[in-house]
């Protein structure tokens, strides 16, 4: 207890020394600077020189032995720009679109022509006919200016095509049966190319409308329905005709309940297991398409009293008002054995495209149709529009929407003017 007493006395004994207060100030300062993470520096009991340069007329000023030398001139700003401080911005999106180099590195949507299919009229002729709806198209002459086509398209970088044939009326039927002619205009057409270029992917189009004398893509009864197993039987005749001429991928734009199915099942019994099905999944009665019957004069005709024949295809194609169909048309098509699934037209619907690509994991394609083509020439023959950058635009949009192929007309075009970039 006595050595316990004797301790407690001396401690009392010792005389507190008082610090300054700019000492404790700092010592706050560096404990707070350790807990807050920030560069808080003692206080400084005199000034320090220090010479300094600006780096830029507005920019803020730096200790020039931070910088070496440069002969880069700053920049000018227009007389009469106010100054202002920095905003306190910790993100400024601009930093990634700076400079060229940096705005292709982060570029997330690449075109390129392997991703173009270039749709080819063909007429049985030798002559080219120009198409006054499609500036810069015509019908092609089968034997001669096809081959001729299909070479520059090949030699721009484009390797695929889409064959439509302009039937001659006095071959059209109500049952449109010269759809699966073994030697008929489609089929002639498509056993040329891969005669010619035997590595050419050759799509084709199976509906009945370009043979039929209604112009419909299905038979049409009396009462103006489409008949829908009946089209469908005869879709199979024909896509297995095309199969047997040598296409690579056949492709069902009709819009029948089935023809996917079926169309899988015929090739297969034909042992046609290797050529795919490209369907038109969500194909909208569309107003765009205008021109491309024109080229093909397929559009509907006139009815009689006798004879109703409906006046669009509304009956069959999808309402342009319609979202979710096009989702349940996709789950079918899927199951049914499609291996591609098209959205047509394509620029009025990125958002079905979009639809598509979120909701399977087949390749989606998109038709950027005769009507979009022919407004974008005409904007710019008109002088409203930059051709090339307008049609580029147009093509990347399509792409960032989800579509994986892009069947266009300017697809030669557009391959010549990236191969220049």
């Amino acid at each position: 207890f006595g050595q316990a007493r004797h301790v407690s006395c001396r401690r009392a004994a010792v005389k507190r020394v008082p610090r300054h207060k700019s000492t404790t100030a700092n010592l706050m300062i560096l404990a707070m600077s350790r807990i807050l993470g920030t560069a808080f520096a003692p206080v400084r009991h005199r000034e320090e020189k220090t010479t300094l340069r600006s780096v830029t007329p507005r920019a803020k000023t730096v200790d020039v032995d931070l910088a070496p030398p440069t002969k880069r001139v700053p920049p000018k700003v227009p007389e009469g720009t106010p100054v202002v401080p920095p905003q306190d911005l910790a993100s400024r999106p601009r930093r990634n679109r700076r400079s060229a180099t940096v705005r292709e590195a982060f570029r997330e949507t690449i075109l390129s022509p392997s991703n173009f299919i270039y749709p080819i009229f063909v007429h049985d002729g030798d002559d080219d006919i120009p198409i006054d709806s499609m500036p810069g198209q015509a019908r092609l002459g089968w034997k001669s200016g096809m081959i001729k086509k299909v070479r520059e398209a090949r030699a721009a970088g484009v390797n695929q095509v889409v064959v439509f044939p302009k039937t001659p009326d006095h071959l059209k039927s109500a049952t449109a049966e010269e759809c699966f002619n073994p030697n008929g205009l489609a089929q002639r057409s498509i056993s040329l190319l891969k005669d010619t270029f035997p590595d050419l992917e050759v799509y084709t189009d199976v509906a009945l409308d370009p043979y039929n004398t209604m112009g419909h893509d299905g038979m049409v009864r009396s009462d103006g329905v489409i008949m829908n197993d009946e089209t469908v039987y005869y879709l199979c005749k024909q896509a297995v005709s095309q199969a047997r001429a040598g296409a690579d991928v056949i492709s069902p734009s009709d819009m029948m309940d089935g023809r996917v199915g079926a169309i899988r099942e015929a090739l297969d019994a034909e042992g046609f297991t290797n050529v795919a099905i490209m369907s038109y999944t969500a194909k909208y009665n569309s107003a765009y398409y205008g021109p491309f019957r024109d080229a093909l004069a397929s559009a509907p005709r006139p009815g009689t009293e006798e004879w109703s024949i409906p006046k669009d295809k509304a009956e069959y194609q999808m309402d342009p008002a319609n979202f979710r169909e096009c989702l349940r048309e996709a789950a079918l098509d899927e199951a049914e054995g499609a291996d591609i699934m098209m959205v047509k037209p394509a620029g009025a619907y990125l958002d079905i495209i979009r639809a598509l690509k979120d909701n399977s994991t087949l390749p989606i394609s998109a038709y950027q149709v005769s009507g979009e083509y022919s407004m974008l020439k005409a904007a710019a023959a008109a002088g409203y529009l930059n051709e090339k950058d307008a049609v580029l635009e147009s093509l990347i949009a399509i792409k960032r929407a989800g579509a994986d192929l892009t069947l266009t007309y300017f697809a030669i075009d557009a391959a010549k003017w990236l191969q220049e970039m």
